[in-house]
């Protein structure tokens, strides 16, 4: 999304910063992993095929991704952990819903060695926070894996998202969470809290 393109939001835990080329050799890496695929829905692409995605990311208006840096680790490729997206899909909104209200919330943390440490929750409540502020983003979904037990854990005990809906079929529970006006000025206010700055890939020494 163009909204997001130039933009880093970085906390002491996490740095979100776009999703850019120099990216895409170790997301795509990771996207090698069948477990992965599988708690992702995703197919495996070639790496000519994600750049293209790449690309994508940065245009398409209905959809928001960050990749997620672990603050402690740095501000370039080094310090990837993984990536949170919102999917602002149109069969979620009600007819007389504005375009951003409502979106469909996915994370991945792809590096193996950063998982467990709260990065996830911590990315996902930045990304919350400014969609809610920025877009005025209302509802958010979350379809999970029903394997996937720490990631239901964390949107439903940590982000307190409620489960609406059971899919044997597809072996997913959806989850939804839904801010009111107290919500969305708590919100606002973290996302003030905040430090945000321009993306600077010259700041990435493993950009070329």
């Amino acid at each position: 999304m163009r909204c997001n393109r130039d933009l880093v939001l970085e906390t002491s835990a996490v740095t979100l910063v776009p999703y850019r080329p120099e990216h895409v050799p170790t997301y795509h890496g990771w996207m090698g992993d069948p477990w992965l695929q599988e708690m992702t829905a995703s197919e495996p692409l070639s790496l000519a095929e994600e750049y293209a995605m790449c690309t994508s990311w940065q245009e398409d208006a209905d959809k928001l991704t960050f990749i997620i840096l672990d603050s402690a680790a740095g501000t370039g490729v080094e310090a990837m952990v993984g990536d949170v997206n919102l999917f602002f899909h149109a069969w979620l909104r009600e007819e007389d819903d504005a375009d951003y209200a409502v979106a469909e919330v996915e994370v991945m943390i792809g590096e193996p060695s950063a998982r467990r440490k709260g990065l996830a929750t911590e990315a996902v409540r930045l990304m919350l926070d400014y969609a809610a502020t920025e877009l005025t983003t209302r509802k958010f979904v979350a379809k999970i894996k029903m394997a996937n037990a720490p990631s239901l854990a964390m949107f439903s005990s940590k982000l307190g998202f409620v489960e609406v809906e059971r899919d044997e079929g597809f072996q997913e529970i959806e989850l939804h969470m839904t801010l009111g006006h107290e919500d969305a000025t708590s919100a606002k206010a973290r996302l003030a809290a905040v430090t945000r700055r321009p993306y600077d890939r010259n700041s990435d020494p493993n950009a070329e």
